[in-house]
C-alpha cells in the first residue's frame, strides 16, 4: 500500500508515526549501550570470582587432586569466558552503537527534509484555495450590486417623476455594474480553474511524492532495525565457538577426575611407612630387694623397666642412662635436625628429600648456565675489548664457583640423607622397627647414627649405645657406692642387682652384632630372657656368662615361664 494514495488527508498523524519512529531507534541505541556494560560488568565480576577463588600458590597440596585440578582449569575457561563477555560489549560499543547514531541523525535530517517539502506544498494549496474564496466574496459582492443597479435603473423607468438626466445616470451605473460583475465572475472563474488544477497537482502528484518519500524513509528505518537485530545476534554468535569451547574444556576437566587418583594422592600425601605397632606385652610386677629393711622399695616392672627412673637426693628426676640416654639427647637436639626432614614419617621424608635434590639440581644448573654465559662474554670481550672489560668478568666468576660449591656441597649431603633411606634393603630387623612409632614415653631402642626418634630408614634396627656410667640394667640411678634411690615420698636406698629371668630364648638364626648394645648368636644358641620386647623388636637376653645384650626378637624363639 501506499501512504500517498492510502494516507493523502493524514500528513500531521504521518509526520507524528515517523517521528515514534526515530526516537524508537534511539531508544534501542541506549538499550545497547545498557546491554554493553551490562556485559562489562558481568565479565568484571566473573574475573573477580576466579581471582577469589582461584588458588593463590601453584604450589599448594591441594593441586594435587584431580577436583581441585578440575576446579582450577573450570576457573581459568570461565575467566576467558568472561573475556569473550568484554568482547561483545566491546563489538556492541564500537560498532552497533556507532551505526545506530548515524542512523538515527541520517533520519532525522531526512524526516525534517520531506516535512518541509509537505508543510510547503501545504501552504501553496492553502493560499490557493485562499484566493478563490478571495475571488468568490468578491464576484458574490458585484453581483449583488450589479442586481441593486438593475433594479434601481427599471425603478426609475417606472418612475415617471425623474428627469431624462437622472434615467440616464441610472442606465449608465447598471451597466457599469453589471461590468464588474463579469469582470468579477471572469476572475472568480480563472483563480477556481488554478485552484483546481493546483488541488489535483497537491493531492495526485505533490503530496504523494511527498508521502512516498516518508514511507521509504520509514522502512529504511526499519530494515535498518532488523540489520542491527542481526548486529547483535552475530556479536554474540562470533564468541559462541569459543564460549563453547571453554564449556568443552570445563566438560573435559570434569572427565579428568579420577577417584581412584585422588585417593592415592591421600596415601602418597599421608603414608608415614611405619607399621601398625604389635601386641601390647604382659607386665607383671615383681618385688625388688632393699639394703635398708625399714624402707619399702617400689616394684620394678619386667614387663617395661625402662618405665622406671630413679631420683637423686635432690629429688630432681634424671633420665635413663647408658642405652636411653642418646634418645633423651637427640629429643633436645631435635631442631637442629631438622634440615634433614628427620622429624617426617618414612614416605614424607623421602618426598622431602627428592623434592630438595630437584631444587638444588635446578639452581645448580640455573648457576652454570650462567658461569657458562660470563665464559663466553669473557672470550668475547677478549677478541673484541671494544665489547668490554674481560676483567670485570673475572670478578664475578669467583661468586658463581662459590655458589656453585655451596649448591652441590648441599646437593650431596641431600642425596647422602636419601641413600640413607634407600639405599638399604629391607631386613627382618627393619620390619619390626617399622611396626613401631617412636614417642617420649615409649621409645624405641633402635636407632641409628643420625637419626634416633625420628628415623626414617627401612633397614635393620640400629645397635643400642652403651649406657651411661653409674645406671643399673633397670634404668635406675646408682650411686657410687652400688645403690640405687627413687623419688618415693623420701630417698629410699637399694641395691643394684641382676634382672631376673623371665624365660629362655633359642636362636633361629645366626645373628653378627654389628654395633654396642648388642649381642651376636649362632643358630640353635640359648639365652635367658631378662626383658620383653617393648615393641620394637629387640628382645634383652642373658648369656651363661652373665653376659647381657640386645637380639632380634623375630631371630628367636621365647620360651616364658609360667609367672610371666
Amino acid at each position: 500500500m501506499s501512504w500517498g494514495i492510502e494516507l493523502w488527508d493524514q500528513f500531521d498523524q504521518v509526520s507524528t508515526h515517523t517521528l515514534k519512529g526515530v526516537e524508537n531507534l534511539e531508544r534501542f541505541n541506549q538499550f545497547i549501550k545498557d546491554f554493553s556494560a551490562i556485559q562489562n560488568e558481568h565479565a568484571t565480576k566473573l574475573k573477580k570470582l576466579t581471582k577469589n577463588y582461584s588458588y593463590k600458590k601453584k604450589g599448594e597440596d591441594d593441586l594435587q587432586f584431580s577436583t581441585c585440578r578440575a576446579f582450577h582449569s573450570m576457573l581459568n575457561e570461565i575467566k576467558d569466558i568472561a573475556g569473550q563477555h568484554e568482547l561483545i560489549a566491546e563489538n556492541l560499543s564500537n560498532h552497533v552503537v556507532q551505526d545506530i547514531n548515524l542512523l538515527v541523525k541520517q533520519f532525522r535530517e531526512e524526516r525534517k527534509t520531506h516535512l518541509q517539502e509537505g508543510l510547503k506544498l501545504q501552504a501553496n494549496i492553502q493560499a490557493s484555495l485562499v484566493q478563490l474564496e478571495k475571488a468568490k466574496k468578491t464576484y458574490e459582492k458585484s453581483f449583488k450590486e450589479s442586481e441593486k443597479a438593475c433594479d434601481n435603473y427599471q425603478k426609475a423607468l417606472d418612475d415617471l417623476h425623474l428627469s431624462r438626466i437622472e434615467l440616464e445616470k441610472a442606465r449608465l451605473n447598471s451597466i457599469a455594474k453589471q461590468q464588474t460583475c463579469e469582470d468579477c465572475k471572469t476572475d472568480y472563474s480563472n483563480q477556481l480553474q488554478k485552484t483546481n488544477e493546483a488541488q489535483r497537482q497537491h493531492y495526485n502528484e505533490l503530496m504523494p511524492k511527498v508521502f512516498q518519500d516518508l514511507q521509504e524513509m520509514d522502512e529504511k528505518r526499519i530494515i535498518s532495525v532488523q540489520a542491527i537485530f542481526k548486529q547483535t545476534t552475530e556479536a554474540h554468535r562470533q564468541v559462541l565457538p569459543f564460549i563453547n569451547k571453554c564449556l568443552d574444556e570445563i566438560d573435559r576437566a570434569a572427565d579428568s577426575i579420577d577417584p581412584k587418583g585422588d585417593s592415592d594422592v591421600v596415601v602418597g600425601k599421608l603414608k608415614s611407612g611405619y607399621h601398625p605397632p604389635g601386641d601390647i606385652p604382659f607386665e607383671e610386677l615383681i618385688p625388688t630387694k632393699v639394703n635398708n629393711e625399714s624402707a619399702i622399695s617400689p616394684p620394678l616392672l619386667t614387663g617395661k623397666s625402662e618405665t622406671l627412673k630413679g631420683t637423686v637426693s635432690t629429688q630432681k628426676s634424671k633420665k635413663r642412662g647408658g642405652l636411653f640416654s642418646i634418645f633423651s639427647a637427640n629429643k633436645n637436639n631435635n631442631d637442629e635436625l631438622k634440615d634433614d626432614y628427620s622429624d617426617l614419617p618414612p614416605n614424607q621424608r623421602k618426598k622431602k628429600l627428592n623434592q630438595k635434590i630437584d631444587t638444588l639440581s635446578t639452581q645448580i644448573a640455573q648457576e652454570s648456565a650462567a658461569k657458562d654465559g660470563l665464559l663466553k662474554m669473557k672470550a668475547a670481550y677478549e677478541q673484541n675489548p671494544a665489547l668490554g672489560d674481560p676483567v670485570s668478568i673475572d670478578q664475578q666468576l669467583p661468586d658463581i664457583n662459590n655458589r656453585i660449591e655451596k649448591l652441590q656441597t648441599q646437593l650431596k649431603k641431600y642425596q647422602g640423607y636419601l641413600e640413607e633411606v634407600v639405599g638399604k634393603a629391607v631386613t627382618p630387623e627393619a620390619q619390626l622397627k617399622n611396626g613401631s612409632t617412636v614417642s617420649d614415653s615409649n621409645i624405641s631402642r633402635s636407632t641409628s647414627n643420625s637419626s634416633v626418634n625420628h628415623t626414617t630408614k627401612s633397614v635393620a634396627p640400629a645397635i643400642p649405645l652403651p649406657r651411661e656410667p653409674g645406671s643399673s640394667a633397670n634404668g635406675n640411678t646408682v650411686t657410687d657406692s652400688g645403690e640405687g634411690e627413687y623419688d618415693n615420698g623420701g630417698v629410699t636406698e637399694y641395691e643394684a642387682e641382676p634382672l631376673p629371668a623371665l624365660g629362655t630364648a633359642r636362636a633361629l638364626y645366626p645373628f653378627d652384632a654389628q654395633s654396642e648394645g648388642s649381642i651376636p648368636m649362632e643358630e640353635k644358641e640359648e639365652f635367658e630372657v631378662v626383658e620383653l620386647d617393648q615393641g620394637d623388636g629387640w628382645t634383652r637376653v642373658r648369656r651363661s656368662n652373665m653376659e647381657e645384650g640386645f637380639v632380634p626378637t623375630s631371630y628367636i624363639e621365647c620360651s616364658l615361664y609360667n609367672n610371666c
